[in-house]
């Protein structure tokens, strides 16, 4: 029943990275498809991907399989179409998908026509209404419609999905390959990318490698999320906690110094249960840090990861909080609503979720 109540409920995802999300049954189509080429063996990969309790080893092995299937443009803006859909299905009306844009010479891919794959997916999208790219104030008082036309003259309220992307950096990138990510990133602003993000194998790479690109991409008005604290690197936790990026994800692994500094500075953590603890992270949910970070009055988003590799959805992780800490639906609903005010978007994007959450408030009696 509650999830029932999650699903329907308004929501803000922060953390979901484009190719994790991935759908299963795309998975296995494209696999087999793979298979019958001779480009994979299918039978080393199908147990896997119909499995959906996978041990981290099998989780690797699925990550290594989307690296494989992504460096192709139709397949990534499938991929981004889907992945978008099934955020809308579950009522989340804000999403800011990151991805790391890929070169593959052998298909012809820059990291400029893969991040165009990804737009022409979110272009080709019928059934929501998906916002994705900034327009002029002008434009919205024209586009800025909450309803169509229905049969014999009725009018159809319309589900609105305003999409948002974040270009990654990834740690196994050089300082000049980072430096391009963010100038890609400042010249696709006008279709809707708002920021950047680090992430990647957490033992890899130097922090100082990525920090030019980062100052960069700050100095140029591009906010910054971090992936932090996923390994034991109180060094390089501090660092990026220095840094003050705009938001952080996970915040596993911070030692008694850094979890002091994190609280004093107040940057948002995006929280991704289920994925802390696939990951083997977090031995368990009792012991996840989401509730002291919520006693405290911390800034917090609850966040998929990767929805498809860990078989979850953004209703399902509020379930999951919800049952574990203890928190009523009304505490719920405040965290999704309070997830707006750390969101990349412009102002009125901003004013536009507010008004959402308002009007479902009232609806869901809260």
């Amino acid at each position: 029943m509650e999830m029932k109540w999650f699903e329907s409920m308004p929501k803000v995802e922060l953390h979901a990275h484009l190719n994790g999300s991935i759908r299963d049954a795309t998975l296995l189509e494209i696999a087999k498809g793979l298979g019958e080429k001779a480009i994979i063996v299918f039978s080393d990969v199908e147990h896997v991907i119909l499995k959906s309790d996978r041990s981290l080893k099998e989780i690797f092995k699925l990550f290594d399989l989307i690296h494989i299937i992504t460096t192709d443009h139709d397949t990534v803006t499938r991929i981004s179409k889907e992945v978008v859909e099934d955020f809308a299905s579950e009522n989340v009306v804000y999403l800011e998908l990151r991805t790391t844009p890929k070169r593959n010479d052998s298909k012809g891919m820059s990291k400029r026509s893969y991040m165009n794959a990804v737009i022409e997916g979110l272009r080709s999208i019928t059934s929501v209404d998906v916002d994705f790219s900034p327009v002029s104030n002008a434009d919205r008082r024209t586009l800025d419609c909450d309803y169509v036309n229905g049969p014999n003259g009725s009018c159809i309220k319309r589900k609105k999905l305003y999409v948002r992307l974040l270009l990654s950096i990834d740690r196994r990138e050089t300082t000049a390959s980072a430096m391009e990510t963010v100038k890609l990133a400042l010249e696709m602003k006008d279709v809707g990318v708002v920021g950047i993000d680090l992430s990647g194998n957490p033992v890899v790479g130097e922090w100082n490698t990525f920090l030019p690109a980062l100052n960069f991409a700050r100095e140029q008005g591009l906010p910054v999320t971090l992936h932090c604290g996923e390994v034991y690197n109180q060094h390089e936790i501090h660092a990026m906690l220095e840094f003050l990026p705009e938001r952080i994800g996970h915040a596993c692994c911070l030692e008694e110094e850094a979890w002091r500094k994190l609280k004093s500075s107040k940057i948002p953590v995006e929280i991704c249960l289920t994925s802390n603890i696939r990951t083997n992270t977090i031995p368990d949910i009792d012991g996840h840090h989401f509730a002291d970070l919520y006693k405290a009055k911390h800034p917090l988003i609850i966040c998929t990861d990767d929805s498809g590799v860990f078989s979850t959805s953004l209703s399902k992780e509020y379930t999951i909080a919800a049952a574990a800490f203890g928190l009523s639906r009304d505490d719920m609903f405040k965290l999704a609503r309070n997830a707006v005010e750390y969101v990349f978007a412009d102002n009125y994007v901003i004013e536009k979720l507010q008004e959402t959450f308002d009007t479902a408030a009232k609806e869901l009696n809260l």
